[in-house]
């Protein structure tokens, strides 16, 4: 059972097993959101806001795809008084979803927005505060100075929200926090958490409680990190208002999948969140199935779990590691497992082991001609065989893992490393490995272990879990091992159940559908997202060898920050103020970038999320006006005005300048 909470723990009202945090119901037009409510799911328009017919043809192909809540940009008074037409052509088609109104710059479009739709949106950081990137030093005399600026110049927007009995969401974006928040609280969560807090506090000195709160950044282990302190000071003040969960700029494709699960999971495993948004750089209908699917997966099977967390182990308190900062779990390191090495794949080839061209599966593509291999940067470090011996010479630098009876069996220099069943097998073995030993670990294996950890110091522990959330029982043995000065390096035994297919909205057309690979990127993420994003683990054990698992293992260390191995796209999802097709474009940066490994490129569609929503990237390409591009080099301006035609040239030249460029050929 889970013990007293500890302050490193009280974000989260259980870590062992599923339990959400029951947050205030906030009323959205007839869609209340928080409480007893389940999660919502919502996504943004792309189509310019004028653009009337479009968007709401838009926005009746969001509703139809699940969304509860269709947000639209207004980034001037024209685009806000233009939603009243959009809402009454939309109950002309007898949809009455809620509007939300995502406000940057304008106060004045807020205020219209906020007469007309039953949402709105607002950034702290833009929202009648300053953003240009400079350093200020404050008293705090003048620091008081400036919030009381902001009181006045917020506070009629809360006024009429308040008489209109029309919500506001408070979206704090870690790209876009102000010079003045950035002075004193520096690039990091606690200044999201304080930048919103502001406003909140603002809010309830005139007893307006229709708040919705986020705290998005592109990079998962910010946002999670943000929302974790949230929600602890939340519950320190007594008041929790509903939470919107979304990684800003995720991406396309893929990787926008991955990136957002990470975050996202992690938050719905700890009972966080009360809304979901996933921002893909695609058609918006394509995000709903996607955030459904997040949701599903932790509440839907919760639903028919044991949720007791009987068999569980105390919680320790405090945890074994900072839920609000990141810091690689301490291991030592067995031989290149644990330690200061990146986090390793290991994938299953034990039932496909016939021929050389069965590793083309796990990163390995044999060329007879040659006879050797080509390999990539993500190629697995282990492959599993079970009991089979290769008929064929593995590729150097490929270990293989074998069953403990078969390992044995095996002359010395073609052994590879030993596969335990149990931690009892490889105490009672008559013969181990000197440099690596894999141990399988289950739950009901902790009591057996205590005292020890002198024994296993050859040892990797391989932690797998058969129950319908795998992620809970993985949380329970790495927290229980630490707490009992285990340092060994562990591994996560990833196995995609069947019933990963279950998540499927049968009214959905089958366009929306999610197929196999986006499903299978979506669990593996989910499963493993926590122990990912707090840098719990040193390695993934895949159960199948295919490319997708293998693609989608490598895309999750990287995009949790932990093993960079390809080139990464910082790509907003795109809304009305966009400058230019955000597909086409990543899709030619792409093209022409993708061998550049570990560079991040952000791509930003206008100047609201440009350097600053695009804060983890080396280089940004940013619209500034119709055919002109901005060039970024972090969150500094290199080049303005670039014609579109000639930017991602431009880019290239800005790239190559910083000597991080490498022609393809000469990328292995």
């Amino acid at each position: 059972m889970e013990a007293s909470l500890h302050p490193l723990t009280t974000y989260a009202d259980a870590h062992l097993h599923y339990q959400r945090i029951n947050s205030m119901e906030v009323s959205i037009g007839d869609v209340p959101l928080g409480g007893k409510n389940p999660i919502r799911v919502q996504s943004m328009t792309t189509t310019d806001t004028m653009d009337t017919k479009g968007t709401v043809e838009q926005t009746l192909r969001l509703a139809r795809a699940g969304c509860e809540y269709v947000r639209i940009t207004a980034p001037s008074k024209k685009e806000a008084q233009n939603l009243a037409e959009i809402k009454k052509q939309l109950k002309l088609q007898a949809c009455d979803v809620p509007l939300i109104a995502d406000i940057h710059f304008t106060p004045n479009a807020a205020e219209v927005a906020a007469r007309i739709v039953e949402k709105v949106r607002v950034n702290p950081g833009n929202y009648a505060d300053k953003k240009r990137f400079q350093n200020l030093e404050y008293t705090d005399a003048s620091y008081q100075a400036e919030i009381d600026r902001i009181y006045t110049r917020f506070s009629p927007l809360v006024k009429i929200c308040k008489e209109y009995g029309t919500a506001m969401r408070i979206g704090t974006n870690h790209g876009s926090l102000s010079d003045r928040i950035l002075s004193r609280y520096g690039d990091t969560p606690l200044g999201m958490v304080e930048s919103a807090m502001e406003f909140i506090r603002i809010c309830e000195s005139h007893n307006f409680y229709n708040i919705v709160i986020s705290m998005k950044a592109s990079n998962p282990q910010v946002m999670v990190q943000a929302y974790r302190l949230l929600m602890e000071t939340m519950k320190k003040n007594g008041r929790i208002y509903p939470l919107h969960l979304g990684v800003t700029e995720a991406g396309e494709g893929e990787d926008g999948r991955i990136k957002s699960a990470l975050g996202i999971a992690t938050l719905l495993m700890d009972g966080i969140g009360d809304t979901v948004r996933v921002s893909l750089t695609e058609e918006p209908e394509y995000e709903a199935p996607v955030a459904q699917y997040l949701i599903d997966h932790f509440v839907k099977q919760a639903e028919n779990q044991d949720t007791s967390a009987q068999g569980m182990h105390a919680l320790p308190s405090p945890l074994p590691h900072d839920p609000y900062a990141f810091k690689r779990r301490s291991t030592h390191q067995v031989l290149n497992v644990g330690g200061d090495q990146v986090p390793r794949v290991i994938a299953d080839l034990s039932h496909q082991c016939k021929a050389p061209a069965d590793l083309g599966a796990i990163g390995y593509t044999y060329v007879p001609a040659l006879d050797k291999y080509n390999f990539s940067d993500i190629s697995a470090d282990f492959v599993y065989v079970g009991t089979q011996t290769p008929v064929y010479e593995l590729p150097g630098g490929l270990w293989p893992v074998r069953d403990y009876r078969a390992w044995k069996l095996i002359r010395p220099e073609k052994q590879g490393a030993p596969y335990f069943d149990s931690a009892a097998a490889f105490l009672e073995a008559d013969k181990v490995s000197d440099k690596i030993n894999f141990i399988r670990i289950d739950r009901e294996q902790l009591p057996h272990l205590l005292g020890k950890k002198g024994e296993f110091t050859t040892c990797v522990f391989v932690l797998e879990s058969n129950a319908a959330i795998q992620a809970y029982e993985w949380r329970d043995m790495v927290y229980a091992l630490t707490h009992q000065g285990f340092d060994n390096p562990f591994v996560l035994k990833l196995k995609v159940a069947d019933t990963h297919s279950f998540y499927q909205d049968e009214e959905l057309a089958d366009h929306l559908q999610l197929p196999e690979d986006a499903r299978t990127q979506l669990y593996m993420s989910s499963e493993a997202s926590t122990l990912l994003v707090d840098g719990l683990i040193d390695g993934l054990w895949l159960d199948a060898a295919d490319n997708v698992r293998l693609r989608t293992a490598f895309g999750m260390l990287q995009l949790a920050r932990m093993r960079m191995t390809k080139t990464e796209y910082i790509s907003c999802p795109s809304c009305g103020r966009t400058l230019f097709d955000l597909q086409e474009t990543t899709a030619k940066i792409r093209v022409r970038t993708e061998h550049l490994k570990g560079v991040k490129i952000g791509i930003m569609g206008c100047i609201v999320n440009g350097p600053g929503e695009m804060a983890d990237a080396d280089y940004g390409y940013v619209g500034m006006g119709p055919g002109k591009i901005a060039l970024y080099r972090g969150q500094e301006v290199v080049e303005r005005s670039v014609p579109a035609e000639q930017a991602v040239d431009a880019l290239i030249e800005l790239i190559r300048e910083d000597d991080k460029w490498i022609e393809p050929e000469e990328k292995n």
